[in-house]
């Protein structure tokens, strides 16, 4: 019987080419998965190179490299300091951070990810984290419910939506949350909107955008002078951060000039234009149609302490 596929990597040749990996350099993968970017890196990594491959999920375990050079880390990627600091890195050259869930948090029904198939409400990255999407829509206020689904699903109904959900509580399956938010979804428009709905839920359970904050803070103080960041995200509201974080140093977006009006921002912006996938690319990999890829290089500044 054939093997579902873990992953297939977004943007991957490009990916590769932003992050100019250097044969002796020292790079981390925050969210491994089923390591096809990892993979990559590694060819062209010489004897002296090292890769960590970093990812909550120990499913990802399975997908470990069998090389010297390689080093699995189960964790979350908003303390990449710390874990790089347990392994004895000081600084690395390189860090890949492909946001969102995979192929194989769809494909296991029984995580919940996914409204094509009833499952529990869990939706948790890391299964060893004891908040699911359960809890989350059982205990919530419908005030704080309407704010997660606008906030992190860009749901005008939002406030709606939460009613019904508070009013068929409680719910213990994704099936169930599916038929109390159906009715006042578009029918044009409900795969799309349903789509919306779990991304939102997803977001809160996983704490996913304040992970990125904090691993975007803490890449001026891991990554060398020259070092590189790349950076895949899926929806706007991940691309808004690291769009404002590679442009200014910050994740406002609020740029600090100088004198003759150049912006004081720890950063170049490899990719001047947003990188997206190739027709070819999203025909193989459908996963692959939002995709935005972003890299910047870390340049010698007074905000970075590495001389």
């Amino acid at each position: 019987m054939e093997q579902p596929v873990y992953h297939i990597p977004a943007l991957l040749a490009e990916t590769i080419a932003g992050l100019a990996v250097k044969p002796d350099g020292t790079y981390v993968d925050v969210t491994f998965g089923g390591g096809g970017h990892s993979r990559a890196i590694m060819e062209r990594l010489g004897p002296a190179g090292r890769l960590v491959g970093m990812d909550r999920d120990m499913d990802a375990w399975e997908n470990r490299l069998q090389d010297d050079r390689f080093t699995f880390a189960h964790g979350n990627f908003a303390y990449l300091k710390n874990f790089l600091r347990y392994y004895g890195i000081d600084g690395v050259d390189g860090i890949l951070a492909d946001l969102g869930v995979s192929f194989h948090h769809f494909d296991a029904v029984e995580r919940g990810f996914t409204f094509r198939a009833d499952a529990p409400l869990d939706m948790r990255m890391n299964r060893s984290a004891a908040f699911t999407a359960q809890e989350l829509l059982n205990s919530y206020s419908e005030e704080r419910i309407a704010d997660v689904l606008y906030l992190y699903g860009e749901l005008r109904q939002s406030r709606r939506l939460a009613a019904s959900i508070v009013k068929a509580r409680p719910l213990s399956t994704t099936g169930q949350l599916v038929d109390v938010v159906r009715p006042l979804l578009k029918p044009s428009q409900e795969k799309k909107e349903l789509s919306k709905v779990f991304q939102a839920l997803r977001i809160e359970v996983n704490n996913e955008l304040d992970a990125l904050r904090r691993l975007l803070a803490q890449s001026l103080e891991v990554l060398n002078p020259g070092g590189r960041l790349a950076v895949i995200t899926y929806h706007s509201l991940e691309d808004r951060l690291v769009k404002n974080f590679m442009r200014s140093g910050n994740m406002e977006g609020k740029q600090d000039k100088d004198f003759f009006g150049r912006v004081n921002t720890p950063w170049r912006v490899v990719t001047g234009k947003v990188i997206i996938p190739s027709a070819e690319e999203v025909e193989r990999n459908p996963r692959s149609r939002s995709a935005k890829l972003r890299v910047a290089e870390l340049i010698a500044c007074p905000t970075n302490d590495k001389k």
